[in-house]
């Protein structure tokens, strides 16, 4: 019982001794790839998310897998009933010859057809936009992107948020001292 314990404080696969054989079992794939926007829920009221699948070349997908990817000044649009991402800069994969994609290129989302047609009723509406939020990598391994309906703030909800923020923090630090 004494290696278990130690064996999974190290975040190794797990080992068992039993009639003096050993047997070692593998943890799922944890992927800790968690790239998110957060300019977009400063600038955005969610209203609704989605989490999408995303169409990527070789090297994207290992791009991603190393973080190298960001969400800023990332957009959604329909272009022939198809949702994509605009703007998602990808990095160029380090090791990728003439094959390597262009790191800012449209790629496709995604979604179930009735999901789809929803969001585009709701953009028909003034104000309504798609954002992505998160970009992760699931436990099998695939890449998904966390898309959100959302309406833009006034100045005055981006002045309230602040402050929303201020008074969590300074709870917080109150908290800590007791």
């Amino acid at each position: 019982m004494k290696y278990r314990t130690l064996w999974k404080r190290a975040r190794l696969p797990i080992l068992c001794i039993i009639d003096s054989r050993i047997y070692i079992k593998m943890d799922k794939r944890v992927s800790n790839v968690n790239i998110k926007n957060r300019r977009a829920s400063f600038d955005y009221i969610v209203v609704d998310t989605y989490t999408a699948g995303i169409v990527l070349t070789g090297t994207e997908i290992k791009s991603i897998r190393q973080s190298k990817a960001s969400l800023v000044d990332t957009y959604c649009t329909f272009i022939a009933d198809e949702l994509w991402v605009k703007n998602m800069h990808v990095a160029e994969y380090f090791y990728g010859s003439y094959n390597n994609h262009s790191a800012r290129r449209d790629r496709k989302l995604l979604l179930q057809r009735g999901e789809l047609r929803k969001l585009r009723q709701a953009v028909k509406n003034p104000g309504f936009t798609i954002v992505p939020m998160r970009l992760f990598i699931n436990e099998k391994g695939l890449a998904k992107l966390v898309i959100a309906l959302a309406r833009g703030k006034h100045e005055y909800d981006k002045r309230e948020s602040i402050k929303e923020r201020d008074d969590k923090r300074e709870m917080d630090r109150i908290r800590k001292d007791y």
